[in-house]
């Protein structure tokens, strides 16, 4: 067998059906919509969830919880993965994003203290966890809040 000669399986590919195109194709007038009625018309149909009058699923489910609309959601970023800078350098969030360490900015930077700090490093963020500022200064490294 040879690339050429490659088809596909018998019945796997379709002809796309052409609606209302003349009554000699079987699918003319109506269109396959039938005779008046909802679905008949332009634009006619249910809404998406309409259980046809019937209290819907989502209206019969508990309300649960509550979203609060001022909630600032940080990019975070471990002390461990800091490790990757040279000694003495200024850790922005540009910088983590050149590395890929942050992928979508958020609200700003907070940093975490999960894992262990080898080089000095100052550190720049939103926000940092107390675990996280010890253990940049036990490093010898400084953090600055933005």
């Amino acid at each position: 067998m040879n690339l050429h000669e490659l088809k596909p399986v018998e019945g796997a590919r379709h002809v796309r059906k052409r609606v209302g195109r003349g009554t000699g194709s079987g699918t003319g007038k109506t269109a396959g919509r039938g005779h008046k009625g909802q679905n008949a018309r332009s634009g006619g149909g249910v809404r998406p969830g309409f259980e046809g009058g019937q209290t819907p699923l989502f209206k019969r489910l508990p309300k649960r919880g509550f979203t609060n609309v001022n909630r600032k959601e940080y990019a975070i970023v471990n002390i461990v993965d800091l490790n990757q800078f040279a000694a003495n350098t200024e850790v922005t969030l540009e910088k983590l994003q050149e590395k890929n360490l942050v992928k979508k900015v958020y609200n700003g930077l907070k940093v975490l203290g999960n894992g262990k700090l080898e080089v000095a490093l100052t550190v720049k963020a939103n926000k940092f966890s107390k675990s996280a500022e010890e253990a940049i200064k036990a490093a010898g490294g400084t953090i600055e809040v933005i």
